[in-house]
């Protein structure tokens, strides 16, 4: 998945794109999607150059005193371009990011409304609509309508047909309110522009209990080898998503270098946690 590509951007062409989408039929049993050689990775991964594959993102202050490009003290990342997307079904991502049991930990139930926000191409999207099975529904958002037209070709070859493309913007993923058990963001928060709107969104979208995993770089570990801008501390994220009125669940550590940051919406009787982090 792409990480929310336009930060919840980036924006050759038409034969590019139907190179990606003929090659994502020959990869349609290991749900792959298309790979052309001579298109950039992502922007601030490592062995990433970056020049044709990010672009700048901005932000807010809302009351606070952080820096253009800053949210809370942080880094606002650089985003990806569609035309990185091979870089998310590199072969490597199944043994460094373990897709399958990082799902199998959500224990996402059969008929249940998810959304893949950051969806990409679809790398999880797919997973997700046979998780969720043909009662259920996968809402897949992206900035990026090239994104969403590999989603759809990759879609079609995997034989997937419950996932529901939503062209989002930066403020606003389209998602419908009170619908969504479950909201997954892999390698996505980091470069959202303006997690204020974004997260009172998320929320608002989010049935009463329903959950929100973000999924992020480890920044407590100088090892993992991605760009610091590019990962975050557990301690960051709930610091930022707490006093948003998200409740902290749990956070799991099993994957080699990525926290599983699960929170969820009090239900009307509940009250929101207090948070007790402070900013690292």
């Amino acid at each position: 998945m792409k990480p929310f590509p336009g930060t919840i951007g980036g924006f050759a062409r038409a034969a590019t794109l139907w190179m990606l989408t003929l090659g994502s039929v020959a990869a349609a049993r290991q749900d792959v999607a298309p790979a052309p050689a001579t298109e950039a990775p992502k922007a601030g991964r490592a062995g990433a150059d970056g020049k044709n594959a990010k672009t700048k993102t901005k932000t807010k202050t809302k009351g606070r005193r952080d820096r253009p490009g800053y949210y809370m003290g942080r880094p606002i990342a650089d985003v990806m371009s569609w035309r990185g997307a091979e870089w998310l079904f590199r072969e490597t991502r199944i043994d460094e990011e373990q897709p399958e049991a990082m799902l199998d930990a959500l224990e996402i139930a059969p008929g249940s409304t998810v959304a893949d926000v950051g969806a990409g191409a679809g790398y999880h999207s797919i997973r997700l609509a046979r998780r969720v099975g043909p009662k259920g529904t996968v809402l897949a958002a992206d900035v990026q309508p090239e994104m969403l037209q590999l989603l759809r070709a990759n879609a079609r070859t995997a034989g997937v047909e419950n996932i529901k493309p939503l062209l989002a913007t930066q403020r606003d993923t389209k998602l419908p309110d009170g619908k969504v058990d479950l909201i997954l963001m892999v390698d996505v928060y980091h470069e959202c522009s303006d997690p204020d709107v974004l997260l009172a969104g998320l929320l608002k979208a989010l049935k009463p209990g329903g959950r929100l995993v973000l999924v992020e770089f480890r920044g407590e570990d100088p090892e993992v080898p991605i760009k610091p801008e590019h990962k975050m501390t557990l301690k960051q994220v709930r610091l930022e998503l707490e006093p948003q009125g998200f409740r902290f669940q749990k956070s799991l550590e099993f994957l080699p270098w990525q926290h599983v940051i699960v929170f969820e919406k009090p239900k009307p009787d509940e009250k929101p946690a207090t948070p007790d982090t402070a900013a690292p």
